[in-house]
């Protein structure tokens, strides 16, 4: 695993999450200290017990407050999770700030950019939170163009046959 690397699953594809909590796998199993928090997915109940389970070596956090999907929520519904999923930003701010872990992947991020949640200085704000040595994971479906500038790597994940 390379020093504070920061990479970037994105596409259409199916494997984004999975690809990067294999990586979060592999750096617990490295003695790493691994943080996930997890955005737009609900709160996905069977999921999120298996997740806990990895504790205390990989430690899972979600702040959506609503089981169902974000795309389903009435405009309502969105404002009050749209503040969880600031929170949820702003807490891995102070996770990087406070240099409380090796990795930390933020999952399905991209998507809270998308729907406008956060701002490109929002990101930066995090970015620069990060300490050097500081791994980072980022996954989603649309990738802005200035997020591509901030990472070190960037995969897009899209199916060759569906």
């Amino acid at each position: 695993m390379e020093s504070g690397n920061v990479q970037i699953y994105y596409g259409d594809g199916r494997g984004k999450s999975t690809a990067a909590l294999g990586y979060a796998l592999q750096a617990a199993s490295a003695g790493k200290n691994v943080f996930v928090i997890q955005f737009l997915k609900g709160r996905m109940a069977a999921e999120s017990a298996f997740l806990q389970r990895l504790e205390p070596e990989i430690k899972v956090f979600h702040f959506e407050k609503t089981d169902e999907r974000y795309e389903q929520l009435s405009e309502q519904e969105k404002t009050e999770e749209n503040r969880n999923l600031r929170n949820g930003v702003s807490f891995a701010r102070k996770v990087l700030l406070n240099d409380e872990c090796s990795l930390l992947v933020l999952d399905e991020l991209l998507g809270v950019i998308d729907n406008g949640v956060v701002t490109r200085e929002d990101m930066e704000a995090l970015f620069q939170a990060k300490a050097e040595e500081t791994e980072i994971v980022v996954t989603g479906r649309t990738l802005p163009e200035y997020m591509r500038a901030m990472a070190d790597e960037v995969y897009r994940i899209q199916p060759e046959k569906s």
